[in-house]
């Protein structure tokens, strides 16, 4: 079938999608919206920030018959790299060996990649094609996160062709492990602090130590 994306936002929009808006009533502001040059197509450099300062993400495929599938990719901030204007890759790592995502993309190569940040209540959605690279081990190296314990086996390369940035709404506030234990840690030190500066004002101008 042909390719008949005139807007980034028609890779979602299909005619079927196009229809439920227009009977809904939401189809005029999406249209305008499609006027005023519709969804990122390129990778920003905002964009390329908070992709690779993501530790968890969802990747989503299809197979032959339609059916839908999700996976879950994490590992330290920056396992996701972007290699160009167009391109997100990742290591993949041994796992249970079912290769559910590889089978669906030698099938169909159209997939999604989803992301979601907590903390800020933000979440992006990135629509394009994704291909597994078997055998290139300079890729592999370049994409593997130093130090991180893992054993890599293939590389993901994910082509952008549309993206878009969910509103914040319904999306619960949390924080990383790492994030809380630094906070209480910072917090642990003031009060640490505030303790000794109090005990050495208590005591009389004699015994004070002098203040460091």
């Amino acid at each position: 079938m042909a390719d008949t994306h005139t807007v980034a936002s028609d890779v979602a929009f299909t005619d079927t999608v196009k229809a439920i808006q227009a009977r809904k009533g939401s189809r005029p502001a999406y249209a305008r919206m499609e006027a005023g040059g519709s969804w990122a197509s390129v990778i920003t450099a905002e964009l390329q920030a908070e992709i690779e300062a993501q530790t968890s993400v969802f990747l989503a495929t299809a197979n032959a018959d339609g059916q839908p599938y999700i996976q879950h990719r994490g590992g330290p901030a920056g396992f996701l790299r972007v290699l160009d204007a167009h391109t997100i890759g990742f290591a993949d790592y041994v796992g249970n060996r079912q290769y559910i995502t590889q089978g669906n993309l030698q099938d169909n190569a159209k997939a999604h990649l989803f992301l979601i940040d907590y903390a800020q209540q933000r979440r992006i959605k990135l629509w394009g094609t994704a291909r597994v690279v078997e055998g290139d081990e300079a890729l592999l190296r370049q994409l593997m996160p130093p130090g991180y314990r893992a054993r890599p086996e293939q590389v993901v390369l994910f082509t952008v062709s549309a993206w878009d940035v969910n509103c914040p709404q319904h999306i619960p506030q949390r924080f990383e492990a790492a994030q809380v234990q630094a906070a209480i840690q910072s917090r642990d030190d003031r009060i640490a602090a505030l303790e000794a500066e109090l005990a050495r004002c208590r005591r009389s101008p004699e015994e004070r130590p002098p203040l460091p």
